[in-house]
């Protein structure tokens, strides 16, 4: 991990040096590497409010029910901080929310002191664009909601964290069992 000396605010501005932001290729916007980043490098915290597991549910389900009605609207900005608490990251100075999925990733997330921090876990050339897995578990209720458009090699389809992509892989397998029955 890569420590910065100094206040809250140099620790920001040196780390708005990492990355600038820009439309993606992936989905809406995302961050791209300013300059060469090495591995293990904190790159940005992920910002909002704090708050309870039963807030975000009501927050999650508001924003869901616009997404049915404009696509554009219905990004859900919560990320899980531990058992008790989330952050809402639906703030305009959080720039970590405009970070992009991948099944094939070039940065992760690390808890450290209360603060959700997003980091290089390998090197990244300047102009690369910055991504980590959202760590979404499969559900077979709902993974289809979550189209993955990383384009990675590795890509899945889906956005579902890669522990468990052979749940998704059975899930698959078996639903193409089953259509082929039915032909």
């Amino acid at each position: 991990m890569l420590l910065l000396p100094g206040t809250q605010q140099e620790t920001i501005d040196y780390m708005k040096k990492l990355y600038t932001i820009k439309n993606s290729k992936k989905h809406g916007k995302g961050l791209f590497a300013k300059c060469n980043i090495k591995a293990g490098s904190n790159i940005v915290e992920y910002v909002g409010k704090k708050i309870t597991k039963a807030q975000s549910d009501k927050i999650a389900e508001i924003q869901l029910k616009k997404a049915q009605k404009n696509k554009d609207e219905g990004q859900v900005y919560i990320f899980t901080l531990n058992d008790k608490y989330d952050i809402d990251g639906n703030v305009s100075h959080n720039k970590a929310r405009l970070m992009n999925h991948s099944c094939n990733p070039n940065c992760d997330t690390d808890i450290i002191d209360g603060k959700i921090w997003i980091r290089s876990f390998v090197d990244i050339r300047k102009g690369d664009e910055l991504t980590y897995d959202y760590g979404f578990s499969f559900d077979a209720e709902d993974f289809r909601d979550h189209v993955c458009k990383c384009g990675s090699r590795k890509c899945v389809g889906f956005i579902v964290t890669e522990s468990d992509w052979k749940k998704l892989q059975k899930h698959l397998l078996r639903f193409i069992k089953n259509c082929k029955k039915a032909n």
